[in-house]
């Protein structure tokens, strides 16, 4: 069993090319970019890398057309 890694905000942003504000938004209002998170402490947010590519890998297409079969 692989040890799970967890990322910081800051590196969740960095893999998705978006702001750490951008994901602490999205965690506050529920939209945006959904990825489950850890809270450990008041201040200490973590993300699961495998969520990370799991949503990464969600929102991957061929083509514009399997946007809309999606929605």
């Amino acid at each position: 069993n692989m040890a799970t890694k967890l990322l910081t905000p800051k590196q969740t942003g960095v893999r998705l090319n978006i702001s750490d504000v951008t994901l602490a938004n999205s965690r506050s209002t529920g939209t945006g970019i959904t990825i489950p998170f850890i809270k450990l402490s008041n201040k200490a947010i973590r993300y699961r890398e495998s969520d990370v590519e799991a949503y990464i890998d969600s929102h991957t297409y061929n083509h514009t057309g399997e946007i809309m079969e999606v929605l």
